[in-house]
């Protein structure tokens, strides 16, 4: 306790030694002012005044500058036309366009591979079990291994259910993007 007491004290002392020490180096307004009262009437004195210029001086169309058809833009010292900057910028847009368009066809062969796997993994289990059981229908597990199976096959199912809604959405998404998919 005592330490940060000291701490807080030393930081007082530096902050106002600081301040006094500004506020005796740095002139005064009046001071200030004086100075620059002095210097006006010494350019009165010689004659020369600085010249003043306000809106009214200025012209209302500066003298110079050419008026052209086309619109032009100086980058780097060159001159360019803008039509040449629109035509670069829809080029970009358009990159940029056919970069997200493939990144959509990308993501919903992506899904549709997903789907397809899962689909042969439910196939193949619903084979075993056909297999395992013969012609007979298998509404109801025969041991425990055929439930196990029943309740895998239920639980994939519902995970194909799952990720043919995320393709349809990733679609829909698609579509409202504009790539057509």
């Amino acid at each position: 306790m005592q330490r940060v007491t000291w701490r807080v004290l030393f930081v007082a002392l530096l902050l106002s030694g600081a301040a006094i020490a500004q506020s005796q180096s740095g002139d005064s307004l009046g001071d200030v002012a004086r100075t620059n009262h002095a210097k006006l009437q010494a350019h009165e004195a010689a004659g020369t005044l600085p010249k003043v210029i306000t809106n009214q001086d200025l012209p209302s169309d500066p003298p110079g500058v050419p008026e052209s058809v086309e619109p032009m833009t100086t980058v780097s010292g060159v001159k360019r036309s803008v039509d040449r900057y629109s035509e670069q910028r829809a080029n970009q847009h358009l990159l940029a366009e056919q970069r997200a368009g493939e990144q959509w066809r990308a993501r919903i062969q992506n899904q549709e591979a997903r789907i397809a796997d899962l689909q042969a993994r439910i196939n193949r289990v619903n084979q075993e079990m056909h297999a395992a059981i013969g012609t007979a229908q298998y509404d109801t597990p025969v041991n425990r291994y055929q439930s196990i199976q029943m309740e895998r096959l239920a639980h994939m199912q519902e995970m194909m259910d799952q990720q043919q809604r995320r393709l349809e959405m990733m679609q829909d998404a698609a579509r409202l993007t504009g790539m057509g998919q």
